[in-house]
């Protein structure tokens, strides 16, 4: 036996295989057999797999761990496959694609403000245009809550303008109340790339509501990634193609706000819904704002509604975005002057030159006096 399996380059353990069938069942013993498992460990139910196509079915953008996900709540007493022999059952059924690998040539550094709980930073942006079937041009303005990802906000705007956009705020400031920061891009309506400290009519108003208006960096979208990423869904569900007229599109968006919230698992959140986790603000959207009341050492002026103010015998720019607001001047250590709008700071005034010089906005952290006087 050992020289005849080193002939044909066997082991003894193979060439003894061989003899012990041929001696059990002759010439047939030596026909090849087959090598799949006897019990098919992975198999699924045909009733399972009936609910997992009707699933994929009316999710086509969904993968398999978030259908096994919704799966899971919908059907607690099933048993269900991972969410590998789904992926390989939707391939099997032709009902997936692989999905092409996006680049990214830039390398994320993270959130600006890192939420830790619901309403310390919401994100707010426009996904990018497309018309509907009607010729009409759709904008549409999205708010999300970066702890939680519930989406506050899914509406088409006719205008990007501060008149279109403000009172969509102020209605899901009434609703959801007031976050801490709000994380936007430098674009038009929310910062000005050319103004004093990057405001603008509706960054002052943030700025009033005691809002911090939390800015990514220019040129990256990344460091606003999870609202970027609810683009793309949105996109591949509502916008991919179209509806007809603009007014059925709007039913779309709502629609769709609804399920993203209420229905679709996210993995981030451990699979569960993004309505398990948000909850209102507990600081309520104020009826009037308070009158900043600022230190007695601050020189207090109002800006005019061409942006100016007057500064030791001149016409000083500072934004037309302030218009009708007071400002504050203070000396500073080294001589030069802080100019503040309510508890923040806007630029540095020199003492020598006079001319603005733009710090960035910061928080100041100056005390105000007790208000008296509502507006």
């Amino acid at each position: 036996m050992s020289s005849l399996c080193r002939r044909y380059g066997i082991s003894r353990k193979t060439g003894y295989k061989w003899l012990g069938r041929y001696h059990e069942h002759g010439a047939a013993g030596l026909q090849a057999r087959s090598s799949a498992p006897l019990q098919v460990r992975c198999g699924v139910d045909a009733a399972v797999v009936s609910l997992i196509l009707k699933l994929r079915d009316a999710r086509r953008t969904w993968g398999p761990r978030k259908l096994l996900a919704r799966l899971v709540m919908d059907h607690p007493d099933s048993d269900f496959p991972a969410a590998s022999t789904i992926g390989e059952l939707l391939r099997r059924e032709g009902a997936s694609a692989p999905r092409q690998r996006r680049r990214h040539d830039a390398v994320s550094s993270g959130p600006v403000t890192e939420p830790a709980m619901a309403n310390d930073s919401w994100a707010a942006d426009f996904k990018g245009w497309f018309r509907t079937g009607d010729g009409l041009r759709c904008e549409p303005l999205t708010v999300s809550d970066g702890y939680s990802r519930y989406l506050l906000v899914s509406q088409a705007v006719p205008k990007i303008s501060f008149e279109c956009v403000q009172p969509l705020f102020e209605g899901t400031f009434r609703e959801h109340g007031l976050p801490r920061a709000i994380r936007t891009d430098n674009g038009s309506p929310f910062a000005s790339r050319s103004g004093l400290a990057g405001l603008t009519r509706l960054s002052v108003w943030f700025l009033k509501l005691d809002i911090w208006p939390d800015r990514i960096a220019p040129g990256r979208p990344d460091q606003n990634g999870r609202h970027e990423r609810m683009h793309r869904t949105l996109a591949e569900d509502v916008a991919r193609p179209p509806a007809a007229t603009l007014a059925e599109q709007q039913t779309r968006l709502d629609a769709w706000r609804e399920d993203y919230n209420q229905v679709r698992p996210h993995e981030a959140l451990g699979q569960r819904c993004p309505a398990s986790f948000y909850q209102p603000s507990p600081r309520p959207y104020p009826e009037r704002l308070v009158v900043w009341q600022y230190p007695a050492d601050h020189h207090v002026r109002r800006v005019a509604a061409d942006g100016y103010i007057r500064w030791q015998d001149r016409l000083l720019y500072l934004s037309e975005a302030l218009r009708g607001e007071t400002i504050g001047i203070a000396r500073r250590d080294d001589g030069n002057w802080a100019v503040r709008f309510r508890g923040y700071d806007l630029a540095i005034l020199g003492e020598a030159s006079a001319e603005l010089r733009v710090c960035g906005l910061a928080r100041s952290g100056q005390a105000t006096n007790t208000p008296t006087t509502v507006t």
